[in-house]
């Protein structure tokens, strides 16, 4: 039986910001790339290559992904510019409204949908604390993972709680006015 070959893999660097560097030792990790990503990288490093010829002398040159076209590193507001003109194309979406940390938040969401533990996420976005840290943090985007347990509970017991509630709401209703009378 032939094996699916193993998806593309890109290391976690440095994320360097005004205050310094703020990846730890454990958050500098590999992941695995889903091949879409790996697709639109590699047309991202052709792009790159042309933007590096046509820059000449004036290229900066670095070990960074993601550059300006004359390669000097990419700071806040040329993220969130560049974000925001990609979000303009989107129908429904007002591109203001958004920042990219909303992606790591969707990702986070995405995967739990999934299926994904809460271990797991935190091992991929790269939670130190490990689940404790990311449920904190993700709470609202991890609701799906947290009511798996109820969810099995109403199928091993039956009925929902809500459905229960409805029926008993029901029979009250139904129930003699005088049926308490004599208490």
């Amino acid at each position: 039986m032939a094996h699916p070959t193993a998806p593309p893999k890109r290391s976690t660097a440095a994320s360097n910001r005004e205050g310094g560097e703020t990846k730890t030792r454990k958050s500098k990790r590999t992941l695995a790339l889903p091949r879409q990503v790996a697709a639109v990288l590699h047309e991202h490093r052709v792009r790159h290559v042309s933007w590096k010829r046509l820059a000449g002398s004036d290229w900066v040159e670095n070990d960074h992904v993601f550059t300006t076209t004359v390669g000097t590193a990419l700071d806040a507001a040329n993220v969130r510019r560049s974000f925001r003109r990609a979000l303009a194309k989107v129908e429904g979406i007002e591109p203001k409204e958004w920042t990219p940390r909303e992606l790591r938040h969707s990702f986070v969401s995405l995967i739990s949908e999934y299926g994904v533990s809460v271990e797991e996420i935190a091992r991929l976005v790269g939670h130190t604390g490990g689940s404790k840290v990311t449920e904190l943090i993700y709470h609202h985007e991890l609701r799906p993972v947290m009511e798996t347990g109820a969810q099995a509970m109403d199928a091993v017991f039956g009925k929902s709680d809500q459905e229960d509630r409805h029926e008993a709401s029901q029979a009250l209703c139904q129930a003699p006015s005088n049926a308490h009378s004599n208490e």
